[in-house]
C-alpha cells in the first residue's frame, strides 16, 4: 500500500493572487509558490495581502524547501514573511532567483538564504519527493512547471501558462515531456492554471504586441513615449526598447523594480540591448522629446508608484503635459480596475495621449484559454484534476472543461483556499482543512488584523464621532458640558444641532447611570457610548463610530 501524498491549499483558489500550496508525503513538506495579493477597494490603507503561514510556521522542522514556478509577485513576493520564520532553500530558474533576491536583500535575508538555480528539464531531489522543471511560455521569462514525482505517482503544477508558438525568446511550453511522462509513468493528478478558462480559443502570442508597439513610435516620432509594465515582463520590455531603438531614441528606466529587474535581465542574457542605449532618469531633460522613450512601474495604479506620481503631477522626474504619449501595456488585474483608470483619467488631464490595451494592441495575456487548456488536458491524461489559480468562476469552469475532455468527474475536486486533498491507493478526497485567513500588511506595522480593517470600513462609511466627557475626581460628578467632535459624519450646517442634543443625552446618561456604576469610568464609557449610538442612530440612521474619552480631573 503506497504512502498517502496530501496537497494543502494555502491561497490562489478563489481568487487571484496569494497562490502558495504545499505538498506533502511522510511528514515533509514542500512549498510550491509563496505570493502576495494586492489589497481591493475593501481594505483600506492595507499595502499587501499575504497567506496565513501559521500552520507552516508551527511546522517549520518539517518544511524542506519552497520551488518558485516563475517570478511574478502573486507567487514570489511573500517570501520574506515566510522565510524568516521558515529559513529554507528555494528552487528556481536563475531569473526568478534574481527577482527573490531583489527583495530578500530589502528585508536582510538574502545572506541567510539558499538559492538553488535550477535548468530547464532538471531534476532534483527535495525532501521526499524527486522534482523536475518542465520549461512553460508565460509573460515572465524561465517559467516552470513542476512534476512532483511522489509515493503515488506524478503530480503535475502547470505553472502560468500559455501555449505560445512564437514566443519572444523561443522558448516554448515543453508539451513533449509532459506527453512523455503521461505515456510512461502517467500523471496522477494534474493542477492547471485557471485564469482565462471563461475565454474561448487560444491567447496570441507575445511577438503580436511587437509591431503595434512599433506603430505607436513610428507615428509620434516628435513626441516623448512613457510606457508603463509590469517590471517582470521583460519579454515585454525588449519589445519596448526594440520599438525604441528602431525609432532612434535612448531609454530611462523609472521604478525601483525596474531598474533592478532589467538589471538581472542583463546580466543573465535575457535582455538584449546595446551599450549606450540607456540614460540615467536624471539626464532625460537634456534630450529632445522625440528622443527618449520612459519605461516605468505604475501599470496597476499603485499608490505611490512612478506613474501614479506622474498622473498626480508629484514625479520628482517628469512633468507629463501636452505631447507626451504614455503606453499602458497591460490589463488590470481583477480589483484594480478603478485605481487604473484613475491613473490614465490623471495623465489625460494633464494633456498627455492614453494608449491602452482597449484602444490598441499593446498587451497579450500570458495564461492560456480554453483551447490551449484543453490540449494541456489531452496531452497529460490526468487520473485526477484540480483547477488552481482563478476566482471561483474560473476554477468552476475549468473543472467542466476537465470533465468535458474525459476525467473522470468523481475525480475532478473543485478546492478553495484552506482545502486539503489526499490522494490515497483508493483515490482522491478531501482531507481536512487548513487556515487560509488574509493576512493583512500595512507598512512597517505588519497583519493590522481584521478588527482594525473592519474599524477603517466604519471610518471611511460611517465617519466617527469622540465624546469627552470629564469628571470630577473626588465627587465623580461632570465638569462642564461633554465635548463633541466628529470627523467624517455631519456637514458644518446642522451639526450644532445635533450636537446639543448629544450633549443633553450625555449629560442624563452620566447623571442616571452615575449611582449604578459608582462613577467607575470604564462603566460610565458604556453608559455614554449606547447614550450617543442610539440617539445618532435615530436622528441619522447612521452608525459612525463612537469613542468615549472619560477624564478626571
Amino acid at each position: 500500500m503506497a504512502e498517502k501524498v496530501r496537497v494543502s491549499f494555502l491561497g490562489g483558489l478563489g481568487e487571484i493572487g496569494r497562490n502558495c500550496a504545499v505538498i506533502e508525503q511522510g511528514g515533509r513538506l514542500v512549498v510550491l509558490d509563496c505570493g502576495i495579493m494586492f489589497p481591493n477597494a475593501e481594505m483600506p490603507g492595507v499595502d499587501l495581502v499575504l497567506p496565513d503561514f501559521g500552520w507552516l510556521f508551527e511546522r517549520a522542522h518539517d518544511v524542506d524547501g519552497v520551488v518558485l514556478t516563475h517570478g511574478h509577485e502573486d507567487h514570489v513576493g511573500a517570501l520574506t514573511y515566510l522565510l524568516r520564520e521558515v529559513p529554507v532553500p528555494i528552487y528556481g530558474s536563475p531569473f526568478t532567483l534574481g527577482i527573490a533576491r531583489n527583495r530578500l536583500e530589502e528585508a536582510n535575508l538574502a545572506s541567510s538564504t539558499k538559492f538553488v538555480p535550477v535548468a530547464d528539464g532538471e531534476r532534483r531531489r527535495i525532501g521526499p519527493f524527486d522534482v523536475e522543471f518542465i520549461p512553460v511560455t508565460h509573460s515572465v521569462p524561465f517559467g516552470f512547471a513542476v512534476a512532483f514525482h511522489t509515493a503515488q505517482g506524478v503530480i503535475l503544477h502547470t505553472g502560468d501558462f500559455k501555449l505560445d508558438l512564437n514566443p519572444v525568446d523561443g522558448r516554448r511550453t515543453d508539451l513533449a515531456k509532459i506527453g512523455q511522462i503521461s505515456s510512461t509513468k502517467g500523471i496522477r493528478l494534474l493542477l492547471s492554471d485557471s485564469t482565462n478558462a471563461e475565454e474561448p480559443g487560444y491567447t496570441g502570442s507575445e511577438s503580436s504586441v511587437g509591431p503595434s508597439l512599433r506603430t505607436i513610435f513610428m507615428s509620434n516620432r516628435k513626441s516623448r513615449i512613457i510606457v508603463a509594465c509590469f517590471a517582470s515582463h521583460i519579454h515585454r520590455i525588449q519589445q519596448v526598447v526594440d520599438a525604441a531603438l528602431g525609432n532612434g531614441r535612448r531609454i530611462a528606466l523609472l521604478g525601483r523594480s525596474m531598474v533592478k529587474n532589467v538589471g538581472v535581465a542583463r546580466e543573465l542574457g535575457l535582455l538584449k540591448v546595446p551599450d549606450g542605449a540607456f540614460v540615467e532618469i536624471e539626464s532625460i531633460a537634456k534630450l529632445d522629446p522625440g528622443q527618449l522613450c520612459v519605461i516605468s512601474t505604475g501599470s496597476q495604479g499603485e499608490p505611490m508608484s512612478a506613474l501614479s506620481l506622474m498622473a498626480e503631477g508629484a514625479s520628482r522626474w517628469i512633468e507629463v503635459g501636452e505631447g507626451d504619449v504614455v503606453v499602458l501595456s497591460s490589463h488590470a488585474i481583477p480589483g484594480n480596475e478603478w485605481a487604473v483608470a484613475k491613473v490614465m483619467d490623471g495623465l489625460a488631464r494633464k494633456g498627455a495621449e492614453v494608449v491602452h490595451a482597449s484602444i490598441a494592441h499593446v498587451h497579450e495575456s500570458g495564461h492560456a484559454r480554453q483551447g490551449e487548456l484543453s490540449t494541456m488536458l489531452s496531452i497529460a491524461r490526468p487520473k485526477s484534476f484540480v483547477p488552481v489559480h482563478g476566482e471561483y468562476r474560473h476554477l468552476l469552469r475549468h473543472s467542466r472543461l476537465a470533465i468535458e475532455m474525459g476525467v473522470e468527474a468523481s475525480e475532478v475536486l473543485v478546492c478553495e483556499d484552506g482545502d486539503v486533498i489526499a490522494l490515497t491507493d483508493e483515490g482522491i478526497d478531501f482531507d481536512g482543512e487548513v487556515s487560509s485567513s488574509y493576512v493583512f500588511v500595512d507598512g512597517l506595522a505588519g497583519d493590522v488584523g481584521v478588527g482594525v480593517l473592519r474599524d477603517r470600513r466604519v471610518l471611511a462609511e460611517e465617519g466617527i464621532v469622540v465624546t469627552v466627557v470629564t469628571l470630577d475626581r473626588k465627587s465623580g460628578d461632570l465638569v462642564g458640558p461633554p465635548e463633541i467632535v466628529s470627523r467624517g459624519f455631519l456637514s458644518e450646517p446642522g451639526h450644532e444641532d445635533i450636537a446639543e442634543e448629544l450633549r443633553a443625552a450625555v449629560q442624563k446618561a452620566v447623571a442616571e447611570g452615575a449611582g449604578q456604576t459608582n462613577r467607575d469610568p470604564d462603566a460610565i464609557r458604556r453608559v455614554v457610548r449606547r447614550a450617543v449610538g442610539r440617539l445618532v442612530n435615530e436622528r441619522t440612521r447612521r452608525r459612525p463610530m463612537v469613542v468615549v474619552v472619560v477624564v478626571e480631573a
